[in-house]
């Protein structure tokens, strides 16, 4: 199946190993998937509670005036 604005990179043994996405054509689609990979590379990261989350944003609000 071929999608416009899409071509796969093939190595001597025929198997792909990239591909160009034509980002005029696919930015959105792009967007979508580094978000994804931004994520998944983060997912090792410590997490930090919601509420720590609200109580420093509220912190920095009133620090701000």
């Amino acid at each position: 199946m071929a999608i416009k604005g899409v071509q796969f990179l093939s190595n001597t043994d025929g198997k792909k190993t990239a591909v160009v996405i034509d980002l005029r054509r696919h930015r959105q689609a792009w967007e979508d998937l580094y978000d994804a990979m931004v994520a998944e590379s983060r997912n090792d990261e410590p997490r930090v509670a919601w509420k720590d989350v609200k109580r420093r944003l509220r912190v920095r609000r009133t620090r701000r005036g």
